[in-house]
């Protein structure tokens, strides 16, 4: 059942997206079963960080955040104990253009908070911080490949270290002179706990592999799912998503201009 002995489960899942903040919404949406919501959220606000701070935090923080804290409390683990990889494709844009205009008019008006907002692992940083976590992380960034590269080094985190994985992977709107050559709408989050054994509530098995091929090959998401993330840039989640809606199938997410990850969820189900 599984190729090339790449076992690995699914113990918890997080979504938020603008227009379907959670999963308990994404899910059934997402595999056809009802409609999106009329109303809801278009920010998240993660309990796990004060109110004050919830308040000052950027996008790209509350985000990532919202739905590493909903992914580990799907799959019953501590924050603290779990190693995790964070994956962007631009980090936080708003941020950065704050920063470029600050530079080009005042530059000696530059925040020192933005700065360290700024960097690509700034969520994940605050993500520590928040849950006492000293575990590694890893955090990736592979330009309109970056959902699949962070899979794979979660599935390869989880595998040769046999421990669980928090999986985190966000994007937020792109403003400023960038828009051209970053594009990004809205707001997108996508969470992970993948664990080398089968556990209660557990999906999968799921077994994967990477295989050379042309980027073009990868699975495309129901167009109905794909208007409510459009233009966001870490919408090439999303065809895999629908998969774990589905609750068994198969998807192939581009790795690279030439290069494809191949990932199959079984329905083992007792």
């Amino acid at each position: 059942m599984t190729a090339n002995g790449h076992a690995l489960f699914i113990e918890g899942i997080a979504f938020w997206a603008s227009g379907l903040p959670g999963w308990e919404f994404a899910k059934p949406v997402l595999c056809g079963t009802a409609a999106p919501p009329e109303s809801a959220a278009r920010r998240p606000a993660p309990e796990m960080l004060p109110p004050a701070e919830r308040r000052r935090a950027p996008d790209s923080v509350t985000i990532a955040i919202d739905v590493a804290a909903h992914a580990c409390a799907a799959a019953a683990r501590d924050p603290a104990e779990l190693p995790s990889v964070f994956a962007t494709t631009h980090g936080d844009l708003t941020i950065t253009d704050q920063l470029c205009e600050t530079l080009a008019k005042t530059p000696l008006h530059t925040s020192p908070t933005k700065f360290h907002n700024s960097v690509h692992n700034a969520a994940a940083g605050y993500w520590c911080i928040a849950t006492g976590c000293l575990a590694p992380y890893t955090t990736v960034s592979v330009s309109r490949y970056s959902y699949a590269a962070g899979l794979l080094e979660a599935f390869v985190q989880a595998w040769s270290d046999e421990t669980s994985v928090l999986y985190v992977a966000y994007d937020i709107e792109a403003c400023g002179p960038l828009v051209p050559v970053a594009t990004s709408r809205g707001l997108l989050g996508a969470g992970l706990v993948l664990g080398p054994r089968r556990l209660p509530g557990s999906v999968g098995p799921l077994s994967w592999s990477v295989r050379r091929g042309n980027a073009g090959g990868a699975t495309r998401p129901d167009p109905r799912n794909a208007s409510l993330v459009e233009g966001n840039a870490m919408a090439s989640c999303l065809p895999f998503f629908e998969t774990l809606a589905r609750g068994a199938g198969s998807t192939t997410l581009a790795l690279g201009p030439e290069s494809l990850l191949d990932v199959v969820v079984h329905d083992e189900r007792p």
